[in-house]
């Protein structure tokens, strides 16, 4: 056959178009950097204060309604140490895949605890950067927009990866 070689392999003949650019656009890549530098300093930031006082956030997460009380010790140490590996990994470029899809989950989960007390009228503190926070619902409502939005960041954000990964 006229695609196959003296080693026994065959020829990959599947046609690719022909570009004279190879690395994406600057604009994009400032962007996706842009995107990184933000979600990844907000997770840091948020994780600073959740270490150095894990006892007022376990009150936070005792306060949420939605998680039982053997965990929340453990989640108030782990989950500040997550957010701010997670955060060190996209600023860095360190493993910036894994840090983004540990951003992207906790984004998500956020949102859904924050909808399910919003929904079930439950007022709550949300201990994101700071522990004196507003227990008022338009507040809360600020925060599932907040968080939806850095979540669609991210969702940009590992598209972008998705793309540089195809392309080289």
């Amino acid at each position: 056959m006229p695609g196959d070689l003296p080693s026994g392999r065959r020829w990959n003949l599947r046609w690719k178009p022909v570009t004279t650019e190879t690395r994406p656009p600057v604009a994009r890549t400032v962007t996706a950097w842009g995107i990184r530098l933000i979600l990844g300093l907000t997770f840091v930031w948020a994780s600073w204060h959740k270490i150095l006082a894990p006892d007022q956030f376990a009150r936070i997460l005792y306060g949420y309604g939605v998680f039982p009380g053997a965990a929340i010790n453990l989640m108030a140490i782990a989950v500040p140490f997550v957010e701010l590996i997670a955060g060190l990994c996209l600023i860095s470029g360190l493993y910036k895949r894994s840090g983004l899809l540990l951003i992207n989950a906790m984004l998500l989960v956020f949102i859904l605890i924050i909808s399910f007390n919003l929904i079930r009228g439950h007022q709550f503190d949300c201990g994101c950067f700071s522990f004196e926070g507003s227990r008022e619902t338009a507040s809360a409502v600020w925060l599932l927009v907040r968080d939806v939005l850095m979540l669609g960041a991210g969702l940009f954000l590992w598209k972008s990866f998705n793309r540089a990964s195809e392309s080289g």
